[in-house]
């Protein structure tokens, strides 16, 4: 177990040295192009997801990223546009992306990892939409381009330093070796039935938490999103709900005592990295320690917009019971996946959701 938490720490700390690379490069952006706050946030959760997904990555699926993720990140952004705008419609458009990024794990590996990239973007779109942003952000949404260049500025950062590590630090990535495929008797295939749940999952998602959450849908949908996401059965999906929920419980009692202490200003960003830190060293013991990690980094993050965090936390905490049981209802009641049948639609790396 030493050994394993001291591997963890040496990987959250390569992770966290692209995030801040990533997030300076941004900052660097924002000032001089009088960009708006959104690409910070952006910068940091795509860096954050891409880095699981890139650490034992060839050449070959560096390439692949390096044009899906600057395509789809801003493409995100007229999908944010298109949600503000007319949010039937946008919500329609985010479910069937999400549900066609799993349905493609049916054509193999390579189509998986496209999946996993495709919707990498979309879930960064949740961790702090539009209207939570200050009212200076929200005159306007960063163009594709420049969101586009956000990802391809998050590929370098996560390559540079994970290339760093490989060459100078102690460990370097082993691959994990692929499963054996095996055809699949299940009709329909357990690709489609994941599909089929996650949109389900959102789509419910969507309709309940704009009608009980107003515009903090966000927090109902990406815990859909979360507890479906590399589905391995109806267990799967009940544990990790419940992971996420106890997380997210956890850590909205570390964020009051935050509040509390009355950090705020630039300390309250430096305890976000801090706390983000600490979650990813966790995170591959359990989820509900990632979980805990982001409801306090995201409370920061409002804390520091100027919005009242800490008034907002119970509210998070319904959205995500909701979302959870939304997702575990999907999951189990429409065409379950039985325990070991994910085989042939092999698991996708979970990105760093929040």
């Amino acid at each position: 177990m030493t050994a394993k938490l001291i591997r963890n720490a040496y990987e959250a700390v390569l992770t966290m040295t692209a995030v801040l690379l990533c997030w300076a490069a941004a900052l660097g952006l924002e000032g001089t192009f009088g960009l708006h706050t959104d690409v910070l946030v952006l910068a940091v959760c795509l860096t954050l997801t891409l880095s699981a997904t890139q650490r034992t990555a060839d050449t070959r699926r560096r390439l692949v990223s390096l044009v899906l993720v600057p395509a789809t990140a801003g493409a995100s952004i007229f999908l944010g546009r298109l949600i503000a705008s007319d949010y039937a419609a946008g919500a329609a458009v985010y479910t069937l992306w999400m549900a066609l990024a799993i349905w493609i794990r049916r054509y193999g590996p390579t189509a998986t990892r496209v999946g996993t990239l495709l919707a990498l973007p979309l879930v960064a779109l949740l961790v702090v939409p539009g209207p939570a942003l200050p009212p200076e952000a929200q005159s306007g949404l960063v163009t594709w381009g420049w969101s586009a260049l956000t990802g391809a500025l998050a590929c370098g950062s996560v390559w540079l330093v994970q290339a760093l590590g490989d060459r100078f630090g102690p460990w370097r990535a082993e691959p994990a070796p692929e499963p054996p495929r095996r055809p699949s008797r299940l009709h329909p295939r357990p690709s489609t039935r994941m599909a089929l749940q996650m949109a389900a999952g959102i789509a419910a998602a969507f309709t309940l938490g704009t009608l009980l959450f107003d515009h903090h849908w966000p927090w109902v949908v990406l815990t859909a999103y979360v507890a479906a996401s590399g589905n391995r059965g109806r267990n799967d999906v009940l544990r990790k709900g419940i992971e996420r929920l106890a997380g997210a419980c956890a850590g909205t009692l570390l964020a009051v005592a935050v509040a509390a202490a009355g950090v705020t200003g630039h300390t309250s960003v430096a305890l976000m990295f801090a706390v983000l830190t600490v979650a990813l060293w966790l995170r591959p013991l359990n989820y509900a320690y990632w979980a805990a990690g982001m409801t306090c980094a995201l409370s920061l993050l409002l804390g520091y917009f100027g919005q009242d965090a800490q008034s907002l936390l119970p509210t998070r905490l319904e959205g995500i019971a909701v979302g959870a049981v939304l997702s575990v209802a999907s999951a189990w009641w429409l065409l379950p996946v039985p325990r070991g049948r994910t085989r042939a639609a092999p698991a996708v790396v979970r990105p760093s959701e929040g």
